[in-house]
């Protein structure tokens, strides 16, 4: 078995600059953990594979293709592949998520303007 404290991973050197910590890495999949501090957000961008986010604490606002939605806690979004998604708190509260991508992505994001 193997355990592992979200607290006691570092965070990693991202494109976004936001509290972003891998919890699995693994050829099959992968799950990172974002927290966004109030006022932050991702930058708009496209993944090669289908991702999956749960939300583990606060109110934040998706944004998949042209849609945007305001969801809480213990909600789950689904963004297909190839289609531009992002992330933003615009509460006064963290913002914590979590991120699962299987398969790990074998191409890089592709980043588009805010």
């Amino acid at each position: 078995m193997i355990t592992k404290k979200l607290s006691e991973i570092e965070i990693m050197d991202n494109a976004h600059n936001v509290d972003a910590r891998n919890l699995y890495d693994k050829e099959e999949a992968m799950i990172t953990v974002i927290t966004l501090k109030p006022g932050q957000s991702l930058k708009r961008h496209i993944t090669s594979v289908d991702v999956a986010f749960y939300v583990l604490e606060g109110t934040g606002v998706v944004e998949v293709g042209e849609e945007k939605l305001e969801v809480v806690k213990d909600t789950l979004v689904e963004s297909p592949k190839d289609i531009v998604h992002c992330w933003y708190n615009e509460s006064s509260d963290p913002l914590k998520f979590m991120v699962i991508k299987a398969p790990k992505p074998a191409k890089k994001t592709v980043f588009k303007g805010n």
